[in-house]
């Protein structure tokens, strides 16, 4: 299945990693609520995948004007917050996938649309930060997914070519990031499923990361 020997593993953080894109979908809804507003459903997945200043703009362009983003911000940090206060949920395949790549001596790395510090918090609290190699966010690029630029810098980090790294992604932009890289990418789907255009560019559309296990286990 996968096109060359595999030296490394990327990851995406939220929804694919983390159990977070519900989180956040949660937090964007009440944080409206509080402002007396509504925030559809649909509207928040197209959020999926997308940096949260690039967010910020879709959501005061949804709204229009007298809108105040910098009202709706904290609001929604809050309810983020509260929300994963008592643990961040990991999602299922998560540590045995990172822990099977750490015995097989294959370095792993996140790339990641979140800033470095939430990021870090994040992976820390979930106990998957000390299985990673590295970690490569929105504030080491310059463009961020689906711009390839993310998934570029992970695997420098980890001084491997793209090329050798399989990659995993839960969302649409991500996948294309992933794949304009040259990584050989899957599509593990949270929220959302793969687009026509996307499925043609992964290797595979997977249930949840306990296959992507048994997949590089037959391939390793």
């Amino acid at each position: 299945m996968l096109r060359k020997p595999i030296a490394a593993a990327l990851f995406d953080m939220d929804g694919l990693l983390l159990d977070t894109e519900a989180v956040y979908v949660a937090a964007l809804q009440a944080a409206a609520l509080d402002l007396g507003l509504e925030m559809p459903l649909a509207f928040c997945h197209s959020m999926v995948g997308i940096p949260g200043p690039q967010c910020d703009v879709m959501i005061a362009t949804h709204y229009g004007a007298g809108f105040r983003i910098d009202a709706f911000r904290p609001l929604f940090s809050s309810h983020v917050k509260r929300l994963l206060e008592t643990n961040i949920p990991v999602k299922p395949g998560a540590i045995e996938l990172l822990d099977f790549l750490a015995a097989r001596g294959l370095p792993a790395a996140v790339a990641t649309s979140s800033g470095r510090t939430t990021a870090e918090h994040h992976l820390s609290r979930a106990g998957l930060l000390p299985r990673l190699r590295a970690v490569a966010t929105r504030d080491d690029v310059v463009q961020a997914k689906p711009a390839p630029d993310i998934y570029l810098e992970a695997a420098r980090r980890l001084g491997v070519a793209p090329e050798q790294c399989v990659a995993f992604e839960d969302s649409n932009v991500g996948l294309t990031a992933a794949h304009a890289a040259g990584t050989m990418a899957f599509f593990v789907p949270d929220i959302l499923q793969p687009l026509p255009d996307v499925r043609a560019k992964c290797l595979g559309v997977l249930d949840d990361l306990h296959q992507a296990r048994r997949i590089l286990e037959a391939e390793l």
